[in-house]
């Protein structure tokens, strides 16, 4: 009898607390769009020379009023970078064979070197206007504008809290369904995306030198959070 008693407090407790039905790990996902407030553009100066200087000092000379004329819309020293540089040998390359039948290696006829800058615009509106500037003065090759927002601190953090709402939903149905309850959150991990538009390549010609500054639209972009919750599981009382 003793023994009896001294087992009914236990057997009162463990009524007490839910038993556990496993686990439950479900993937949420937020996501805040917002319209950027900078453009990366990588352009520059692409020159042709019968010889590796002639082509050098030709590229120096462009480049120079480029990064000039860049300073004078307003664009500070710590927004333009160097991105690419290169000499390269131009070939030309013949159908003609050696006594033995063997096709004669290609010759060197002039030389090419390229300089590009990528240069950070902070004033979208100036970024038509900046686009053509740089193309009167020399600019022959533009590889791309992208967008971005400088500091997409809070965007990622309600993108946050939109994922977690989320995946707690899905887990209260699910939850629901299987006749328990959510217990104690167990862990959580995060994956971040940035959906924005493919950079594309833009050609200089010489026959657009005087056009009107350059249409640009820079649309919106999304910022995407994942996550992967897990929660214990109750069962539910009977």
């Amino acid at each position: 009898m003793r023994l009896a008693i001294a087992l009914a407090p236990l057997a009162l407790l463990a009524a007490a607390v839910p038993a556990l039905a496993g686990t439950i790990t479900i993937e949420g996902r937020g996501e805040v769009r917002a319209a950027p407030d900078m453009a990366l553009i990588n352009s520059g100066v692409t020159t042709q020379g019968s010889t590796a200087r002639e082509a050098l000092d030709a590229n120096t000379a462009a480049m120079a009023e480029l990064i000039a004329a860049l300073k004078e819309t307003g664009i500070e020293a710590r927004d333009i970078q160097t991105s690419g540089f290169s000499v390269n040998p131009n070939y030309v390359y013949s159908d003609a064979r050696d006594e033995n039948g063997y096709t004669l290696p290609p010759k060197i006829n002039g030389y090419q070197v390229s300089n590009t800058v990528t240069v950070a615009v902070r004033d979208l509106e100036e970024l038509g206007s900046i686009l053509d500037k740089s193309v009167n003065v020399g600019a022959n090759t533009i590889n791309g504008v992208s967008f971005s927002v400088s500091d997409p601190t809070e965007l990622y953090n309600e993108a946050r809290k939109a994922a977690f709402a989320d995946a707690r939903s899905k887990a209260e149905l699910y939850a629901t369904a299987a006749n328990a309850t959510l217990g104690e959150l167990e862990a959580i991990s995060e994956s971040q995306n940035i959906n924005s538009p493919i950079p594309m390549p833009m050609y200089a010609r010489a026959d657009v030198a005087s056009a009107a500054p350059v249409p640009v639209e820079a649309g919106e972009m999304t910022f995407s959070i994942g996550v992967n919750v897990q929660w214990e599981l109750d069962n539910k009382a009977n």
